[in-house]
């Protein structure tokens, strides 16, 4: 790991909001209710109802004298149109890409901002997976197409989302982000503290390959004692992610991975996953594909720790993107993180051996395809490193 590493911090409160129509409105009035600053940073960000309703809070902000800031990431916002652009700079709200796309770039154009953060007045954060697309939220659509959550944040730890939210806005410009008084001051990988109440940590990645984000994730599935629940919609884990998972099967946890069907906006990258399903399978791993809707989001139950945000924990995010995740031990969050989980599994299809040695022969030549186009893109590229 480089970089500086975020500490624990006791008394937070944590509220999860699922889907849509639950956490786009409380981003909203958060919004609205703002007295002194508005913190915005995202990934996908499209022309639609949601992003017209997230622009509209946003400029009413700034005309009540609110300080509002934008960082969205230059090839996720491509279509993101110009009337909104222009809205955003008529009400004077200063709007930073991160890392344009550029010809000339070559290869530097695959590094991305996939975080999705929103501070308010320092007081509250809402972290997780969402974009400002229709896909994730329309006013008057219940459910929403992707299934995704958020995460409200009060509490202490609000501090250091905005800190990394400013420490990205000033690397943006070449300007030094942190002073050293300010930097978080920890150089290893704090230990997790007991179960309780509001007990929060910040993990990230970023540019510069600080990884305490996964680091983070494969310590605490090495130590794990009773359950493994793992959600993502892109399955393509590094070998240490897939070798914890082994072994924790192995040694009797209980090791559960939600991830996508059909329902998926990249079925190549789920074809590509689904290599690793038969060793997984045979060392006690159970598989669960999710059909009702895209499922988007990023969240992991070890035991009684929650790690959730915009990671997806594969190797293509934690070799170019900068991800941000909260870590909770909390019980009160633990427990409503298990039963959403529960919720999920139990609606979904699970998948056996029985069903890996019976699939079709089409759909074992994708999976081949394309588990070798990636195996053979991400080797050219270690090798470029």
């Amino acid at each position: 790991m480089m970089g500086p590493i975020f500490p624990w911090r006791p008394g937070n409160r944590f509220a999860l909001l699922i889907d849509g129509h639950r956490f786009f409105p409380a981003m909203l009035a958060a919004i609205a209710a703002a007295e002194r600053e508005v913190v915005l940073e995202l990934y996908l960000v499209e022309d639609g109802r949601c992003s017209e309703a997230l622009v509209a809070a946003l400029v009413e902000a700034a005309a009540r004298g609110v300080e509002v800031r934008c960082l969205l990431d230059g090839f996720g916002c491509l279509n993101l149109g110009s009337a909104l652009r222009q809205r955003l700079n008529g009400a004077g709200i200063p709007l930073r890409l991160y890392n344009p796309l550029q010809w000339r770039r070559g290869l530097l154009n695959l590094y991305r901002d996939h975080r999705k953060l929103l501070v308010v007045d320092r007081r509250i954060a809402f972290v997780g997976g969402t974009g400002a697309t229709d896909e994730f939220w329309q006013p008057d659509e219940v459910p929403s197409r992707w299934h995704e959550v958020m995460v409200s944040i009060e509490g202490p730890l609000v501090a250091h989302w905005q800190l990394l939210f400013d420490y990205q806005w000033l690397a943006n410009v070449s300007k030094r982000p942190w002073k050293p008084e300010e930097a978080p001051g920890l150089t290893r990988l704090p230990p997790p503290p007991p179960l309780g109440q509001g007990m929060g940590r910040l993990a990230y990645a970023d540019s510069r390959q600080h990884r305490d984000i996964v680091q983070s994730l494969v310590r605490s599935v090495r130590r794990a004692e009773r359950r493994v629940w793992l959600a993502t919609p892109y399955f393509l884990p590094s070998w240490k992610v897939r070798r914890a998972l082994l072994h924790a099967a192995r040694r009797g946890v209980d090791v559960r991975l939600l991830l996508t069907s059909r329902s998926t906006d990249h079925p190549p990258v789920r074809y590509a996953g689904q290599r690793y399903y038969p060793r997984l399978l045979r060392a006690g791993v159970h598989i669960h594909e999710y059909g009702p809707r895209f499922l988007h989001l990023k969240m992991v139950l070890v035991d009684d720790w929650v790690s959730v945000g915009s990671c997806n924990f594969d190797h293509w995010n934690l070799r170019f993107n900068l991800e941000a995740n909260l870590e909770a031990l909390d019980t009160d969050f633990t427990a409503a993180v298990a039963e959403f989980l529960q919720a999920n599994i139990a609606g979904s299809r699970e998948i056996t051996l029985e069903d890996w040695r019976s699939r079709p022969l089409l759909k074992r030549l994708k999976q081949r395809l394309w588990g070798w186009l990636d195996r053979v893109v991400v080797n050219l590229l270690g090798r470029r490193r």
